[in-house]
């Protein structure tokens, strides 16, 4: 992240200078109810790299207050995507790990007259909360005593009412101009097992009170989120002052990242994997981190990606080529280059030898010696790609065509002189000859061709499947629509992937997943972890070659 784009560095920077600060402490702090996306990204890049460049310490800490919404496996998820992207926290926490300290502050807010339970329902609360341009109304059980109130929580920590039955209010006030100080709620009853505290709690604090305290008592000194959660900050700096924390934590807050064509929302991907619109959490259709791994991109190129897109307080939406550039940047000397085609049409080559196999030798990557050279067969009968040939192309066409005469890929010139064709009139197969005397790497230097075409042997190829995608979600003005009453499900593309049957070189055979090459012409491809077999491999479409994206 460039200095000049980045406010929150040099808050840091005068934090440590003017001797307000001595160190550096954030958290990366995710609730485990879903899995992280390339937004998550941004955050994680932003706590861990602060916290490295000024010699400080990162936690990974769960806010798990939610049981109902919560889950281990997404724990575990959380875990290894923060470790794929290459950075290491310092300490593993967890919100839970706290929930009797939590409890003990909220009965000090109590005993100081700072907090009240409360028996009113969820929709009378909102109802008496009021509005940005009225007042709220004073619930009536707001005035109960210090003993009353304590009896209460207690008794709600016992588990001696039911769900939804009573909560906990901060005590601030309800003319407030931030509706969020108007007593907002902080514990509420939830008879639920929790992933990581069993049965032991059934009251549980809500994010808004918990999340200072967690930070408060993790020594945290720059507690960096994003906008939507500035209008909270004062709530946030009251519950530290009351709660009496000895640390006190400065709120910061950044624009979140938005993509194009992309759901943001953990609500929303939930739904999109529950619908079954997506082959699970890691689909490579999804921003999700795990999705976006079995893609095929690579954690240098979102770090990347995320310091080029900078920090700001601003609203903007970034485009997703910028993205697919980072990776194509990442790759391109990384990648070693291959030959697949994905939707065969077979030649015979008349005039070479039956039986005849012959190996040609080609780089790995031209603009990369170090990945060496591999041997690749040449005989009789070969694939090119179905798109490679027209039979009545139109002017400037320069690929294969009946009399037309084309280069070969590390091969030779091959000449079409014959199209074959079954019942319905379907090209099936072409016949072609070619010139013993064009070989790549023999210095011809007689007539020339405009066309080269990739290719594959076919006696020797082997078979493949690949996925292309396209963006999962049409772009619109999404708040818009939603406003308007419309459902985001409507806006899914349908046509968002492509499967096809086709064969990639032999030399491929060993290819493991998540290895990444790039086909000529078609692009950058991922071998999938999820459906590849010993039988097949199948490759998934990172990028293709080229973009008109410009940075």
């Amino acid at each position: 992240m460039e200095e000049n784009s980045n406010f929150i560095k040099t808050i840091i920077k005068g934090d440590l200078e003017s001797g307000k600060r001595d160190k550096v402490v954030t958290r990366f702090p995710p609730e485990p109810n879903g899995y992280l996306h390339i937004g998550h990204a941004k955050s994680i890049v932003i706590n861990f790299g602060l916290a490295d460049e000024f010699n400080g310490k990162t936690n990974l800490r769960f806010d798990d207050t939610n049981p109902l919404k919560e889950d281990r496996e997404y724990v575990d998820a959380i875990k290894e995507d923060v470790a794929w992207l290459g950075y290491e926290w310092d300490n593993l926490r967890f919100a839970s790990d706290y929930f009797e300290e939590m409890y003990n502050r909220a009965a000090l807010l109590i005993k100081k007259g700072k907090a009240y339970v409360d028996d009113l329902s969820a929709d009378e609360i909102r109802n008496y909360r009021g509005t940005l341009t009225e007042p709220g109304k004073e619930s009536p059980y707001r005035n109960r005593s210090i003993e009353e109130n304590l009896d209460l929580f207690e008794r709600m920590r016992n588990g001696e009412f039911g769900t939804g039955e009573k909560v906990l209010r901060a005590k601030i006030d309800m003319a407030s101009p931030n509706v969020n100080l108007r007593d907002p709620v902080i514990y509420r009853i939830a008879h639920a097992t929790h992933h990581n505290t069993g049965d032991k709690w059934c009251i549980y604090p809500m994010y808004s009170f918990a999340h200072p305290l967690e930070d408060a008592i993790e020594g945290v000194t720059h507690s960096i989120c994003t906008t939507e959660f500035e209008d909270q900050r004062p709530f946030y700096d009251w519950v530290v002052a009351e709660c009496e924390m000895e640390n006190v934590p400065q709120q910061i807050e950044f624009a979140r990242l938005n993509l194009t064509n992309t759901v943001m929302s953990k609500r929303k991907l939930k739904q999109l994997v529950d619908e079954r619109y997506v082959d699970g959490w890691d689909d490579p259709r999804l921003p999700t981190i795990s999705g976006l791994r079995r893609r095929g991109y690579t954690p240098e190129s979102i770090r990347e990606f995320v310091a080029a897109a900078g920090v700001s307080k601003a609203f903007s939406t970034v485009d997703a080529q910028m993205l697919e550039h980072f990776v194509r940047e990442d790759l391109k000397l990384k990648a070693p280059r291959t030959m697949g085609i994905l939707k065969p049409l077979k030649i015979v080559i008349t005039n070479y030898p039956e039986g005849q196999v012959e190996w040609l030798e080609a780089e790995n990557n031209s603009e990369n010696p170090e990945l060496g050279k591999r041997q690749i067969p040449f005989s009789r009968e070969i694939y090119v790609e179905q798109d490679d040939f027209m039979e009545n192309p139109p002017k400037k066409y320069f690929r294969l065509f009946p009399g037309n005469e084309v280069r070969l890929k590390h091969a030779y010139f091959i000449k079409c002189e014959e199209v074959i064709k079954d019942e319905n009139g379907n090209v099936v197969e072409l016949h072609c000859t070619y010139d013993p005397e064009t070989k790549s790497g023999t210095g011809f230097t007689g007539r020339k061709v405009k066309g080269t075409l990739h290719w594959v042997d076919a006696s020797q190829a082997l078979p493949a499947e690949f996925r292309l995608y396209e963006p999962l979600i049409l772009d619109s003005n999404s708040e818009e629509e939603e406003n308007e009453g419309k459902n985001f499900l409507d806006r899914v593309n349908e046509n968002s992937i492509e499967i096809l049957q086709g064969f990639i070189e032999p030399n491929m055979k060993d290819a493991k997943p998540q290895d990444k090459f790039q086909f000529f012409r078609h692009g950058y491809f991922n071998v999938d972890p999820k459906h590849t077999t010993e039988e097949k491999l199948v490759f998934n479409r990172i990028v293709s070659l080229k973009s008109s994206f410009k940075l």
